[in-house]
């Protein structure tokens, strides 16, 4: 027969299970005290190893853009290029009768043997021309003022050069190196086909005027065995040709021209003088007397240097 449980007991048993679980949960009031402290007091604060911190960042970003806008300004300044192919050599044309093309050759057209150069220097008005007139009557020579080939190739029909030549010498100026070379060249090379010889003496007057022109001649024409250079005071000169120009029609025969050719020649030309001087082919001549005694002087001179059959 089983054992139960007096009524009592059980009642008493179920109300003191009651009051310990009671007594083991919070009452209402201790929850709610305790959720008004929570609410009124300050958060805690984070230690600094959970801070983010974002200004390195945004300072990271802000200088990358200003450096990437500088780098855009300073491309449109940038003048664009497109590329280009290497440059071919172009064909040589042969020289038509309006072209003077500089020659390109690296050796002389003629050998110093077979022709002999002697170059006339001397200030507008020295004397040059009459001097070289007397050397061609009485030994011979081949006389090429390169004065002359400009302005025959300024008053040429279809002279591609023809105003350039002009203007240079209305302002007393020294024209292109390139077109007075090729002028004597092709002047020599016609004298020697007339005389049917490839030997020949020229007198070229006027010419160089600079030392690079000296340079180019004697590199691509021929080697000057020879400098004359008449030496006369600038008064006299500008005296001749005043005189001169009363007859010679020249538009360079006026006074303000041939003040403009005393200054070209002696800050250019003078220092070519000098020049040959100093390599020893040059022969300073008086020219401040008459013509014919100048004349003796000069063919003295030739006769000292290159024989008495010169």
């Amino acid at each position: 027969m089983a054992f139960r449980m007096p009524l009592r007991w059980r009642l008493a048993g179920r109300i003191s299970s009651r009051k310990s679980a009671s007594s083991s949960l919070p009452s209402a009031t201790s929850v709610l005290r305790q959720q008004r402290r929570a609410y009124s007091s300050k958060p805690p604060k984070s230690g600094p190893s959970g801070s983010i911190k974002f200004w390195p960042f945004a300072a990271i970003v802000g200088l990358g853009s200003l450096g990437y806008i500088g780098l855009i300004n300073r491309r449109k300044d940038m003048p664009t290029t497109k590329p280009t192919a290497a440059p071919t050599a172009a064909p040589t044309a042969a020289p038509t009768a309006g072209q003077l093309p500089a020659p390109a050759k690296s050796t002389p057209t003629f050998s110093s043997d077979d022709v002999t150069v002697i170059f006339v220097l001397g200030g507008p008005g020295a004397g040059k021309g009459t001097q070289c007139s007397k050397l061609v009557a009485e030994h011979g020579f081949t006389h090429l003022s390169a004065g002359d080939l400009l302005r025959a190739e300024q008053e040429r029909p279809g002279s591609q050069f023809g105003d350039l030549i002009r203007d240079y010498i209305k302002n007393g100026l020294i024209v292109p190196m390139e077109v007075t070379v090729q002028l004597l060249e092709n002047a020599m090379t016609e004298a020697l086909r007339k005389s049917g010889s490839s030997k020949g003496r020229f007198l070229i007057d006027g010419f160089p005027r600079k030392m690079d022109q000296a340079h180019k001649f004697e590199e691509t024409v021929c080697p000057a065995k020879l400098v004359l250079f008449y030496d006369c005071p600038e008064e006299t000169m500008e005296a001749r040709l005043l005189e001169r120009g009363k007859t010679s029609g020249r538009a360079d025969d006026n006074a303000e021209s041939i003040r403009k050719r005393f200054r070209t020649f002696v800050e250019t030309s003078m220092p070519v003088v000098k020049y040959y001087e100093e390599v020893g082919k040059a022969v300073k001549i008086d020219a401040t007397a008459k013509p014919d005694q100048v004349f003796q002087k000069t063919q003295k001179t030739l006769a000292d240097r290159l024989g008495a059959n010169f």
